[in-house]
């Protein structure tokens, strides 16, 4: 294993699954770290830099989703993927898992070979964006979205956002006006190995709106989104 291999740091209480993934991913040359609740998750994260999260929901001390809120606040770790590993497949817990800043969500029992596979993905497809050049600072409406720093400003005042809203926002912005299909969203900022719903990329408009207000993203129902400048 070299020390410049990705980091990844897995939160469970269930040391059968931590050691589970950990085996599978050391296996790769992955540098694996491990956590059993959200608030050691934090203080481990803190500690290690990780390049990816892999977060239990349902957790004692903290759970998955509150570390995942505490952890998007900090700004070391807004851009850091997150990935939800839960048994819970009840909308409402994805849902609130999206609303907290996670960028994935994958259902036990846990598939080893595909777990690596769609990390792979991830890390390897966030290699690529930050080699690539070209992509520029937009400057429209009174934001500033800045891709190289994943900063943006609204009207001079920061504004924090998660990795996958701020690459929705960016691929809007880029382009004022253009509507957007589900399509043409999901293969622009999510992986062709992460399996997203029309529900996700609502999520991401939904907390767009929040942090920025309602002026910015507009529907256009049963087709998709623009950037409306």
């Amino acid at each position: 294993m070299s020390s410049d291999s990705p980091k990844i740091l897995i939160v469970d209480d269930e040391i059968d699954i931590l050691e589970l993934i950990e085996f599978n991913l050391s296996k790769e040359g992955y540098q694996v770290f491990t956590a059993n609740n959200g608030y050691d998750a934090i203080s481990e994260a803190k500690k290690v830099r990780p390049d990816l999260i892999i977060l239990d929901v349902m957790m004692p001390k903290m759970d998955g989703i509150e570390a995942c809120r505490q952890l998007r606040a900090l700004p070391d770790f807004k851009t850091t993927f997150i990935i939800f590993l839960t048994a819970r497949n009840e909308e409402y817990s994805e849902i609130a898992g999206f609303n907290s800043g996670a960028d994935d969500y994958i259902a036990k029992p846990i598939k080893p070979r595909a777990l690596v596979s769609r990390i792979d993905a991830i890390l390897r497809r966030n290699n690529q964006q930050e080699g690539q050049s070209g992509l520029k600072k937009l400057e429209i409406s009174g934001l500033v979205i800045d891709p190289e720093a994943f900063l943006v400003y609204r009207n001079g005042q920061k504004v924090v956002l998660a990795k996958k809203e701020f690459e929705l926002l960016y691929l809007l912005a880029s382009r004022p006006g253009k509507v957007f299909t589900r399509e043409q969203i999901l293969k622009s900022v999510w992986e062709e190995s992460v399996i997203v719903t029309n529900r996700t990329i609502d999520v991401h408009v939904r907390k767009l709106r929040e942090k920025l207000g309602d002026s910015y993203v507009g529907t256009v129902k049963g087709v998709g989104y623009k950037f409306e400048a």
